[in-house]
């Protein structure tokens, strides 16, 4: 019987040979190891390819091939929708987290004395365009956080009969902690509001399919764990919430009639691209679609992903490892809430003399959350966990 697997398998966290695969698409290893994913990612080599072909079309062949750009861009639509169970007109691309949250935040209906719960440490992408509508009447609820451990009684306990959206990240960008996107549905809902999840820092790792968990909305750019470039990214409407968002920034590209631009008619496409507006990003989403499709290779779907367990093992494989040569651990640690962002300290040492001392031995981080941040992805080999281990723990 031939027992060989194939990379798109979903395969087991310590399959060697398939995260030596990944490793040799990530031209990055070459001069660094690279622990920043959290912040932004380095493009794989297929990505840059997908760039590098896109400027050469683009430079012989003028808008002559628009049709095929087109074709391609919607075909990463369904990649994306796919890798996330949704359907691909509930996904619109965006530029940016921020631009996703701000069509739900400056979209929906409010009526004064309205108000949205959030946890107080969100990232301030997912605090400020909700907080800005306060000159509308609308409250933002934002509740204490101990120990970067999200409490959902707490968050449920703020919620009233005047909330009307719960907004919350999947994972905390300073404190990795992981939350169950169903649950915070299922809390939203309960509540008689809506969810919307800050997805940025779990899309590209962790399964999630928004029609089980019954999110309503998700934003997240592509730059950080999905491995694209700044400026391409994903925004989810359910499709029963298409009408309850007062379409912003509209142009030729949200209604129905896009191609006829003599025959203007304000009619909304029926679909989540209605939020598009304007001409396509084809560079940055081509260059998306590559990334997605690398990760879709290596074991990322909707309801599992090899990646996943992956980028989880090799993190805790950096906290046993740190924690053993003296570093305090800061990120709470708890099976089921765990992800690829770890935050440590050194006694006596600050994060920045750290991440300095780090640069210099050719390792990129970054300090978040009052320490040290390591956030790898799942090229990440054990001997680069040692490295650090050896640049940090040795002073």
């Amino acid at each position: 019987m031939n027992t060989k697997t194939s990379p798109d398998e979903n395969r087991p966290p310590g399959d060697s040979v398939a995260w030596s695969r990944f490793r040799e698409r990530m031209p990055v290893t070459a001069k660094w190891i690279y622990l920043d994913h959290a912040a932004v990612a380095p493009l794989p080599g297929p990505t840059a390819e997908a760039i590098s072909a896109f400027g050469q079309s683009a430079a012989a062949e003028g808008d002559a091939v628009w049709p095929q750009w087109q074709a391609r861009y919607e075909q990463v639509r369904k990649t994306a929708a796919g890798l996330f169970g949704a359907m691909p007109h509930e996904l619109a691309f965006v530029p940016s987290t921020t631009f996703g949250i701000g069509l739900v935040a400056e979209g929906f209906p409010w009526k004064a004395g309205d108000n949205v719960v959030t946890f107080e440490n969100e990232f301030p992408s997912n605090l400020y365009p909700w907080m800005n509508l306060a000159s509308r009447g609308v409250e933002t609820r934002r509740v204490p956080v101990v120990d970067g451990r999200p409490d959902l009684n707490r968050l449920a306990e703020a919620c009233d009969e005047r909330t009307r959206i719960v907004t919350v990240s999947w994972i905390g960008y300073s404190s990795g902690w992981r939350l169950d996107p169903k649950e915070l549905a299922d809390l939203a809902h309960s509540a008689g509001a809506l969810l919307f999840l800050d997805a940025i820092q779990g899309l590209g790792v962790f399964p999630m399919d928004v029609k089980e968990a019954g999110v309503d909305f998700f934003a997240a750019d592509g730059h950080k764990w999905m491995m694209g470039p700044e400026g391409a990214g994903v925004f989810y409407c359910r499709e029963e919430h298409l009408d309850t968002l007062r379409p912003v920034m509209i142009g030729w590209n949200s209604v129905q009639g896009r191609y006829d631009f003599g025959g203007v008619e304000l009619k909304f496409r029926r679909e989540a691209a209605r939020y598009e507006g304007g001409s396509p990003g084809h560079l940055g989403v081509h260059a998306l679609g590559a990334s997605l499709d690398l990760l879709a290779e290596f074991g990322l779907s909707a309801s599992h992903s090899a990646v996943g367990d992956r980028v989880v093992e090799i993190t805790e494989l950096f906290a046993s490892k740190l924690a053993a040569g003296g570093a305090e651990i800061v990120s709470p640690r708890h099976s089921g809430h765990e992800s690829g962002i770890l935050v440590f300290n050194l006694p006596g040492q600050s994060p920045e003399e750290i991440r300095s001392r780090c640069l210099d031995a050719g390792i990129v981080l970054s300090c978040r959350g009052g320490g040290v941040r390591v956030s790898p992805h799942a090229y990440i080999s054990e001997d680069d966990v040692d490295r650090l281990v050896e640049v940090v723990c040795s002073q």
